[in-house]
């Protein structure tokens, strides 16, 4: 019986890549990049995306994982054209080629006692031996297929495994260094190895793009895969991630979760950005639009070498996208930080205008929520070094004045707020310091904000003249 592979692939697909987590944690960065890598190739190349959830490690996925992949994905705008495929529920499939692959002696039951493969092995080792399964199974029909069994695979003992790996180069492990691998375990459930291998054969992948941990499994697949008569994929190891200190990137170096960054008011664009630099690189241009990664990546110039994560340059990359996008782009991922934060933004101005206002100064968008909570709502106490500094019993009369000269405006807008200031300053013949500092302690509660005009009109009349007042009868107290 000739093995086919099950799907109906388009043969005017000349290139498919995808992306295979396991959902036993989240999306992490280092994820995040080789599938961003698996993405941009296949775009590059006119090809298709694959999401793949590996989920056949039962004990340790869980759906909350898997929709927190799912979630990192979309946030990150990586949309797929085929999937996501689940692992488990596809055992059916995995199965029916084991059965046939044993039927076709190119795999075989063990009925090996795990006492036997220990003591094998415990032989091995005082021999200085490489640990490998001896076959003493192989060709053994005194058992019945009833009893318990592992299925292995029947892996060539002759010969090596040679591979052209896109990021590194020619790889080649003898075929004396592979073991013949348990395919099916006792319990009837295909293993990891075996799963990838089938589905990157039914799902017509052409590049597998994965980390370099995985660099020892691919001689082992590709033996299972030329043993089906199945085409070889591509493969394109990227180097791991390190922190800022050189070590593997962990939970310590801040963090690493994809959509802590979305908490942590990042943009989509800019962990995008970053990433993709993160290993790769065009001259030293280090800004690129999504449509420039898809006309210039390539995998050949994805560095050998481990990158080091700096979150300096992910928090000015940041900053750039926040003051280059959209206001009203900005502003749609900026609403989430606001109703994180408890802010009710249904009095205030727009928010596409706190973006506009806030950008020069806010890196994120969890500090432009927090930075801007006064245009929407009341707060409750003001800055103690802002008070000190700037609400002395002189500032009263600039206040008064201002105030009067603000009620009597018959348009509220950036040209009257700012002339009421400058004739206060004027009248009073003081700086406009003396004034505006005073004032912006009053309506915004601290000592800093954007200019006053735009401060003030943000705020919106009523509220101002209330904030001013209160103020005023602040200071009073405190120096009666």
């Amino acid at each position: 019986m000739k093995l086919e592979s099950l799907f109906d692939l388009d043969p005017n697909v000349k290139v498919r890549t995808r992306f295979a987590p396991s959902p036993t944690g989240y999306l992490h960065v280092g994820g995040a990049r080789t599938a961003l890598y698996s993405w941009l190739y296949a775009k590059h190349n006119q090809g298709e995306f694959v999401l793949r959830i590996e989920d056949t490690d039962l004990e340790r996925s869980t759906p909350e994982a898997t929709q927190a992949i799912l979630e990192g994905m979309e946030w990150l705008n990586l949309a797929w054209e085929h999937g996501p495929y689940y692992q488990t529920k596809r055992f059916d499939r995995y199965n029916q080629v084991i059965d046939q692959m044993l039927e076709q002696g190119l795999a075989y039951r063990c009925y090996c006692s795990k006492e036997r493969l220990e003591e094998l092995r415990h032989h091995q080792e005082q021999n200085k031996e490489k640990p490998r399964y001896d076959r003493h199974c192989l060709g053994d029909h005194s058992h019945s297929e009833n009893e318990p069994h592992v299925v292995r695979f029947k892996n060539p003992t002759e010969g090596s495994v040679v591979f052209e790996d896109a990021v590194r180069g020619r790889i080649e492990i003898s075929n004396g260094e592979l073991d013949d691998l348990i395919i099916r375990r006792t319990d009837g459930s295909p293993t990891y190895n075996f799963c990838v291998v089938v589905d990157d054969w039914d799902m017509g992948i052409t590049h597998v793009v994965r980390g370099e941990d995985h660099i020892n499994n691919t001689p082992r697949q590709i033996n299972i895969l030329q043993a089906l008569g199945a085409p070889i994929p591509t493969y394109a190891h990227v180097s791991m991630i390190l922190g800022d200190d050189g070590q593997k990137l962990s939970k310590r170096h801040g963090a690493v979760s994809v959509m802590q960054y979305r908490d942590d008011g990042y943009l989509p664009e800019a962990l995008v950005n970053y990433l993709v630099r993160l290993g790769w690189g065009h001259g030293d241009q280090e800004i690129f639009s999504r449509e420039e990664m898809i006309e210039l990546f390539d995998l050949h110039s994805v560095s050998k070498s481990a990158s080091a994560f700096n979150t300096e340059k992910l928090l000015w990359l940041n900053h750039h996208y926040i003051r280059e996008l959209p206001a009203d782009y900005v502003a749609k991922h900026l609403q989430w930080h606001y109703q994180n934060q408890g802010i009710d933004i249904s009095q205030g101005p727009s928010l596409s205008e706190i973006v506009t206002m806030l950008a020069e100064r806010c890196k994120t968008l969890k500090e432009m929520a927090s930075a801007s909570r006064y245009f929407f709502e009341e707060f409750d106490a003001y800055d103690e070094s802002a008070v000190k500094k700037h609400f002395k019993s002189a500032a009263v009369e600039p206040l008064q004045k201002v105030k009067e000269k603000l009620t009597a405006l018959s348009v509220w807008d950036l040209h009257g707020t700012h002339e009421a200031i400058e004739q206060t300053a004027a009248e009073l013949e003081i700086g406009m310091g003396k004034v505006g500092m005073p004032l912006r302690v009053a309506v915004t509660g601290a000592g800093q904000s954007p200019s006053m005009d735009v401060t003030l009109v943000g705020i919106g009349r009523e509220r101002t003249l209330a904030r001013i007042q209160k103020a005023i009868e602040f200071i009073q107290s405190q120096n009666a």
